[in-house]
This record gives C-alpha cells, sequence and structure tokens, in this order.
C-alpha cells in the first residue's frame, strides 16, 4: 500500500508539475533593436515606446542600435534572434521597401522569418537648411538649385532609406540637382548641415526638432499630403509639387516562431501604449503619428507602399547588389 501511494504520489506531482503555468512574461528586459544611430527618428520613437512598456511590463525595455547597409544589419539580427519574446525588431519603411529591390539576395526572408506584431506610427518628413544659408522658401531652395546645378549638397541618412528616396522624389518632381552626400544617421549629417558643411537636409522632425528650435536650422516643407494639425504654418512640398507624398513609418516585428502567446500579448501591450494620451502627445510633438491597423490591414498597407515606391527605386539607380 505505502509503495502504492507514493507512485501515486509521484505521478501526480509530475501531472501538476507539469501543468504549472509559464513564467509571466516578460521575466527579465526585453530589447528592441533599431536599424538607425542613436537620436535618429526611429531611435527617438522607440525609446519612447521602450519607456511605456517598461511600466507596462515592470521590466526594462532597453533599445539597441545596429545601423549601417540601409538595415540590412539590423533586420539580419533580428532575424537571427531566439524567437522567445526577449527581442524585438522596430523596422523602418526601408526595410520593406529598399532592401528587396536593392539586394538580389538577403540572408533573409521578411515574410518568412518575421511576425509582424503591429504597426507603430507614420513620420513625415521635412526638407530643411542651415539658416546660414539663406534660404526661407521650398521656392527660393529650386531657384537657387537651378542657378547651380549639382551643387547643392544634402544629407537624408544612408543611401536607400526613406529619407533620401523622399528628397529624390522631390528632386526629380522639381526638376533639380541636387548631389547626395550619405551618412549613418541622421545626428551625423545635421552636424555638418548645422555647422555649415552641407546647406540641406531631410529627414523625420524628430530628429532634426532640437536644430529647428535652436534656428541653426530652418524647416521649408514637410512631406505629408496636408499641412500637420500641431504645426500649421509649416508648408507642405505638395503645395509646390501638386501630388507629393512621401512619409515614413515603423513596424513592430518578432523573429518567426515566437509563441502566439507572446505575439499576442506583446501587439495588446503595444497597441495600448500607442493609445495612451500623452505617449501619443509625446510622438505628435514630434510629427509622429500612430495609427490602429489589424493584421490583415498591417499587410495590405505594407504591399502598397512597396508598389508605390518600386518605380522611385529604379529611377534613382538602386539597382540590386
Amino acid at each position: 500500500m505505502r509503495i502504492r501511494l507514493k507512485v501515486f504520489v509521484g505521478i501526480l506531482a509530475a501531472v501538476l508539475g507539469s501543468a504549472a503555468p509559464a513564467a509571466a512574461y516578460p521575466d527579465r528586459p526585453v530589447t528592441i533593436i533599431t536599424s538607425l544611430t542613436a537620436g535618429s527618428g526611429i531611435d527617438v520613437v522607440a525609446r519612447i515606446i521602450a519607456e511605456r512598456l517598461t511600466q507596462t511590463w515592470g521590466k526594462q525595455v532597453q533599445v539597441a542600435n545596429h545601423p549601417g547597409a540601409g538595415g540590412l544589419i539590423a533586420t539580419r539580427t533580428a532575424a537571427a534572434a531566439t524567437p522567445d519574446g526577449y527581442t524585438l525588431y522596430m523596422a523602418a519603411s526601408s526595410s520593406f521597401i529598399v532592401l528587396p529591390q536593392t539586394h538580389a539576395k538577403l540572408p533573409f526572408d521578411l515574410d518568412r522569418d518575421f511576425v509582424r506584431i503591429g504597426f507603430v506610427s507614420e513620420q513625415p518628413m521635412v526638407v530643411a537648411v542651415a539658416s546660414s544659408f539663406g534660404v526661407n522658401t521650398l521656392a527660393e531652395l529650386v531657384a537657387r538649385a537651378k542657378e547651380r546645378p549639382g551643387e547643392i549638397l544634402y544629407t537624408a541618412n544612408t543611401r536607400g532609406s526613406l529619407p533620401h528616396l523622399a528628397a529624390e522624389l522631390f528632386r526629380i518632381r522639381s526638376g533639380i540637382e541636387l548631389t547626395f552626400v550619405p551618412y549613418p544617421g541622421a545626428p551625423q549629417g545635421l552636424q555638418d548641415v548645422v555647422g555649415g558643411r552641407l546647406p540641406m537636409i531631410v529627414n523625420s522632425l524628430g530628429a532634426l526638432s532640437g536644430a529647428l528650435k535652436g534656428g541653426s536650422l530652418k524647416a521649408l516643407a514637410v512631406t505629408a499630403a496636408q499641412r500637420l494639425s500641431n504645426l500649421p504654418d509649416l508648408p507642405t512640398v505638395a503645395e509646390m509639387l501638386p501630388g507629393y507624398e512621401a512619409t515614413g513609418w515603423f513596424v513592430m516585428v518578432a523573429p518567426a516562431g515566437t509563441p502566439d502567446e507572446i505575439v499576442r500579448q506583446v501587439r495588446q501591450d503595444l497597441r495600448s501604449a500607442l493609445e495612451h494620451p500623452e505617449l501619443k502627445q509625446r510622438l505628435e510633438t514630434l510629427a509622429v503619428y500612430t495609427r490602429v491597423m489589424s493584421p490583415a490591414q498591417l499587410d495590405a498597407y505594407i504591399r502598397n507602399e512597396q508598389e508605390l515606391w518600386k518605380p522611385v527605386i529604379r529611377q534613382v539607380g538602386l539597382t540590386a547588389q
């Protein structure tokens, strides 16, 4: 009887042990990978969201910057991460729009190697010049460029980034010649514009806000289709070039194989964070706007954006490598 009782107790303990709930997610720090340097637009947004998720989860959410190769380094790093929910990737639109068009053989598949958690935000960019350049409107910039074809240097992050494509679309549509100078991220390029070594920059308002407020940089136009509600005095490029629109966006993904229950939790907690009034206000001061999308809507949105930018990528000459 005692032997049978011991066996029964052992079996019962094993069953209860196997049925015990797993530790609540997350039970340790979570890392969000980004593809640009600290201080860039996506980095600023990632850190604001990381702060809110830290408050929600009670565990530190940190941002890891992996700049270089137009997002390839960050995307490859994220794809190779352990799919346990402790590594997330806030991908810039260029990772989905540019990388597949400019690389014949990628070491990852954006559809197969990632699960899409949710749309984070969209971010119109701004065409700005050094205050010392002596240009006050977009029309004046175009006139100056036509007087000096190819002599005006500009920066817009890395080659093939959305700021670069937005600037090239502006150049093409306005019929001017500009010379692009690539940098690994907004801070480095901004430093040279503020220092007078380059006259022009195209990037997110978040990345340029300090220089704009300080007066060393002057915003000429925003790349959104309409004027921004919180910056009503800033004209749009479309007011000069009808139909022009170029908006960067960010999406949160995780390595494929991340457990479904964790994906669902992160998706819900991300959505709650993005709907928080304080966070929305902080982002809107940077001209970053949240939008809720279902997984199906997000898939359709990405496909539409890819088709929209394909002809621009070909015209700019960003051929597959």
